[in-house]
Parts: structure tokens; sequence; C-alpha cells
């Protein structure tokens, strides 16, 4: 039986694992046959969606593997709009929104609360956290 997963993501994308962790998890739940609902980025996770993430040319882009899943198999990418705008992870509506002149999350990313989460949670069977 396959099962439906939301992906709670609470590392950044660079000094802890927890990112490449949880996309290597995701990319094998879907090849598996999984349902994605969202991956949803919380606390520190929220810096997985800057695109001022510039890895080194030898690293591994933690950042464009979320955004190649995300094109690839339409799941939904949603960073808490709290936790983000806390750490300067702006979207563009969000910089409108506040006279701001520079935003840092393209449209890969979605601000969300965690009302989102609580309702996708009840349309899940898990919800596993990295």
């Amino acid at each position: 039986m396959m099962s439906k997963f939301i992906i709670q993501v609470n590392g950044p994308a660079y000094g802890s694992s927890a990112s490449v962790n949880a996309l290597r998890f995701t990319q094998a739940s879907l090849r598996s046959g999984h349902d994605v609902v969202c991956v949803f980025f919380y606390q520190d996770g929220v810096y997985n969606s800057t695109d001022f993430n510039l890895p080194a040319s030898d690293e591994y882009d933690v950042v464009m593997g979320w955004k190649q899943l995300a094109a690839l198999h339409q799941v939904s990418l949603v960073n808490c709009v709290s936790a983000a705008l806390r750490r300067g992870i702006v979207s563009q509506q969000e910089a409108l929104e506040n006279g701001l002149s520079h935003w840092n999350v393209q449209s890969s990313f979605i601000m969300g609360g965690l009302g989102e989460l609580v309702t996708g949670i009840e349309s899940a069977d898990r919800l596993i956290c990295f």
C-alpha cells in the first residue's frame, strides 16, 4: 500500500545533513510510488529557499535539487512565512507588501503558514521530519 507523506525540513541547506537527507528520502519515496503532499520548510529549513545560495562548483547544489524535484513531480515546496521572514527569507509578494526593493525567494517555493501544515497532516498518512 502506498502512503501519503508530508516532509518537514528543519535544517538549512548547508551546515547540516537534514536537507540532503530529506531530499533523498523524498526522491526515493516518489520513485517507490508514494505521494508527497508537500515539503514544508520550517525553522532553519527556510534557508533552503533562498536564491542567494551559491555553492562551490564542485559541491552538490541541494537548493537546485529541491527546485528540480518540485518541477519534475509537481510537489509543493512551502516555506513557513513566519520562520522565513524572521531569517530574512523574503518572497516577491512579501517584499512588495513590506516596501522592500529586493527579495530572495523565487517561484519554486511558496510562503505558507503552520495552518497549511496542519491541514496537510490531516490528509497525509505520515509527517516525516528532518
